[in-house]
């Protein structure tokens, strides 16, 4: 699965409403080319703290470029995974935010791996600091300047996105009220979105049904066959006597999206 996974990637706040506009755009059947004029001209005067100012073209660009990665021209590996994404967006609008979550989490797995790290320490305690996700990151990551940096603005687009809540002190963090996932099919999608944002693309069972990086929901309960049955993405490998291990298919991750076509062009 290579760079993707190694890379950092988040340079800019992500707020939950550009994540919209992109999705948007692409269900009216807005080419790339197109797409990305429209969101330099709607992120021409809205800055990451939601307040409205001229921002600066290469802040402007990066964040471009960020919504292209994820939702209008993501790497070839996940078109079917946004395909199957877009189409459940487009029948499921109420259910975005989970939408979103997995998407971005599979463009981008250091957001993925904040969140787990973040949903980890909330495990633990009722607040987390922001020193203290950091920390846990460069054990993975290297004690890099670029995590630290970066880890700040996905912390931040956590609290636009409603998943954390502003504390007393400063850099310090609450969880907000989960939101319920009864829909089974986007409990599915968000397991693949775990798998894609996991380096060998596989785990146990428990470890996706359970993971920290979807702290901001409550999700269903499923078994790993009713899971391979339902998606034709993602497989069930037993070992032992009671152990499952979920992996996506290899011809699935060699040619994710070619028998899928994508969503008509033209804007």
């Amino acid at each position: 699965m290579g760079k993707r996974h190694e890379a950092i990637g988040i340079k800019q706040v992500i707020r939950f409403e550009w994540m919209q506009q992109t999705t948007n755009l692409l269900l009216a059947g807005f080419n790339a080319k197109a797409i990305r004029q429209e969101l330099h001209e709607f992120l021409a005067d809205r800055n990451g703290s939601g307040t409205e100012g001229e921002r600066g073209d290469t802040s402007r660009t990066q964040v471009v470029n960020m919504l292209m990665n994820i939702w209008a021209s993501p790497d070839s590996a996940l078109l079917s995974f946004r395909d199957a994404s877009l189409a459940f967006l487009r029948e499921n609008p109420s259910m975005a935010f989970a939408v979103h979550w997995g998407m971005i989490s599979a463009v981008y797995p250091f957001w993925f791996n904040v969140a787990r790290q973040t949903g980890r320490l909330l495990t633990l305690q009722d607040q987390v600091t922001q020193t203290q996700i950091i920390n846990r990151l460069k054990e993975q990551y290297g004690d890099r300047q670029t995590v630290s940096r970066y880890a700040r603005y996905v912390i931040r687009s956590f609290v636009t996105w409603g998943a954390l809540k502003d504390s007393y002190a400063n850099g310090c963090y609450e969880k907000a009220v989960p939101r319920g996932i009864d829909d089974e099919n986007l409990a599915i999608l968000m397991i693949e979105s775990a798998l894609l944002a996991t380096a060998d693309a596989k785990g146990e069972l428990g470890l996706y049904l359970n993971n920290s990086a979807f702290f901001p929901f409550n999700r269903p309960m499923m078994t790993g066959d009713f899971i391979s049955q339902r998606s034709d993405r993602i497989e069930v490998v037993r070992y032992g006597l009671d152990d499952a291990l979920l992996r996506l298919k290899p011809n699935k991750i060699m040619v994710a999206g070619k028998n899928v076509p994508p969503p008509e062009g033209g804007g």
